[in-house]
């Protein structure tokens, strides 16, 4: 297993030192923090039970629960219900990729991006979760605001490998009806999908009421296409490998490029979804820095 610190970069963490990812849209529960929300009580009053997961604080466990049913289960206060974030990590075999011109692949650059982000979320003493998906979701980690929990999710995404291809429309409806409760739904793939299917996956989470953040990771290679000779290029996610003339290529393959960019662009827009290009030669600490200073101007105005 993977030293979990390798993504969480000092350099980075200093950057973001003082941001805050501020909830702009009303988030369910009690909360005595940054979060606007719909409900108004007690600030410690025992909300519900949830099942215990990995890296729980122990002293909310409910013992007579667990003599009567064997079972762990966890008080939850209405003011443990602050905002919660689901991150959702594409690990299909595209985001393998990694040209010359970039210091990490995509699948690394993401997963140095959502550690950051776990990190600044519990420091907020608010709730985060993650997924990690392909063709179907292959790893879900219950929402906790401990801090001891960021272990476990940088565990599991540096755990997570790149493979097989995606289906992130599909992936994104089913967990749209899997997330009961509201939040902030943090996306970090390439989206190379059918568009139309991702689209409508992103409309089912706004129309569940999460609000939704969309970071797409791309290598410079793929936005520039920097390649001048006749080039072989290796396919992934089950696709062929094929031999072509760059040069001949390029002006054609940079248009197509820019029309599924701002495709994904124009439907977020639609949909009230912040869209963040994320380049992975680009330096994590400016980019991630840069976001959440302008969300949190646009929150203040």
């Amino acid at each position: 297993m993977e030293d979990y610190r390798k993504y969480l970069d000092p350099k980075v963490l200093s950057r973001i030192e003082g941001l805050q990812l501020r909830a702009r849209l009303i988030v369910e529960g009690y909360v005595s923090g940054i979060h606007r929300s719909p409900y108004h009580g007690f600030s410690v009053e025992f909300a519900e039970h949830r099942e215990y997961a990995p890296g729980d604080d122990l002293r909310y466990v409910d013992w007579k629960v667990f003599g009567r049913t064997d079972k762990f289960y966890l008080k939850q206060f209405e003011e443990e219900t602050n905002l919660v974030a689901h991150i959702l990590l594409d690990t299909s075999e595209s985001m393998s990729y990694q040209s010359d011109g970039a210091a990490m692949s995509k699948l690394e650059y993401a997963r140095s991006v959502a550690a950051a982000l776990s990190h600044l979320i519990l420091r907020q003493a608010d709730g985060v979760g993650l997924v990690t998906f392909d063709d179907r979701i292959r790893t879900t980690v219950r929402a906790s605001s401990n801090p001891s929990h960021l272990e476990q999710l940088v565990h599991v995404m540096a755990d997570a490998p790149a493979q097989r291809k995606t289906a992130t429309g599909r992936i994104f409806h089913e967990l749209a009806e899997r997330f009961s409760r509201r939040g902030i739904v943090i996306i970090l793939s390439d989206l190379f999908d059918d568009v139309d299917a991702v689209l409508a996956g992103l409309k089912h989470f706004r129309h569940r009421r999460h609000e939704v953040v969309l970071m797409h990771v791309l290598d410079p290679a793929e936005l520039d296409f920097p390649f001048r000779r006749t080039t072989m290029f290796c396919g992934l996610e089950e696709f062929p490998d094929l031999l072509v003339d760059a040069r001949a290529l390029r002006k054609a393959y940079l248009a197509e490029f820019e029309r599924f960019v701002r495709r994904v662009e124009r439907g977020c827009r639609r949909q009230k979804i912040d869209y963040v290009q994320l380049r992975t030669d680009q330096s994590l600490e400016i980019a991630l820095s840069s976001y959440l200073a302008s969300r949190m101007t646009r929150a203040k105005g």
